[in-house]
């Protein structure tokens, strides 16, 4: 399988991996400007590329990078962003801010990374009934946290 990405901005730069073995290949952002995100704001970073994998029955699930987040308090607005294998649009990447402190994103920086996963399809059915189960209805932290 293959990701073909399209550069929509020149200055683009292409997702790379870390290591032949990362699961994950880092994205960067795009910008003509460095751009502030604020405690508790939001900003919608771009990242001038585009793509279309030659498997359509797969996802790009975006992430957090777990340093960014963990030492800069950056993470992901929507947790894990999906990108459609049928999305040919520029990505963008959500960051926010849940430091206390102001952050500043430049131009190539590493702000996210790419995991391509397998996607099942399956067919929705209506039914008037569900298998009796041992857990039934019992929902959140009916497991217990020991």
């Amino acid at each position: 399988m293959q990701l073909l990405f399209q550069k929509l901005n020149p200055d683009a730069m292409l997702p790379t991996r870390a290591t032949a073995y990362s699961a994950g290949a880092d994205l960067y952002a795009c910008l003509e400007k460095p751009v502030i995100i604020h405690p508790n704001e939001t900003v919608m970073i771009p990242l001038g590329i585009a793509c279309q994998p030659t498997d359509l029955e797969t996802v790009i699930l975006i992430y957090p990078r777990s340093g960014l987040a963990s030492k800069n308090g950056i993470t992901l607005a929507n947790a894990v962003g999906v990108v459609d294998s049928d999305y040919r649009g520029e990505w963008k990447v959500p960051l926010h801010n849940i430091s206390q402190q102001d952050f500043k994103i430049e131009h190539g920086m590493r702000i996210a990374q790419a995991v391509v996963m397998p996607v099942i399809f399956p067919e929705i059915l209506e039914t008037d009934n569900l298998d009796t189960t041992e857990r039934g209805t019992e929902g959140f932290g009916s497991s217990g946290i020991k």
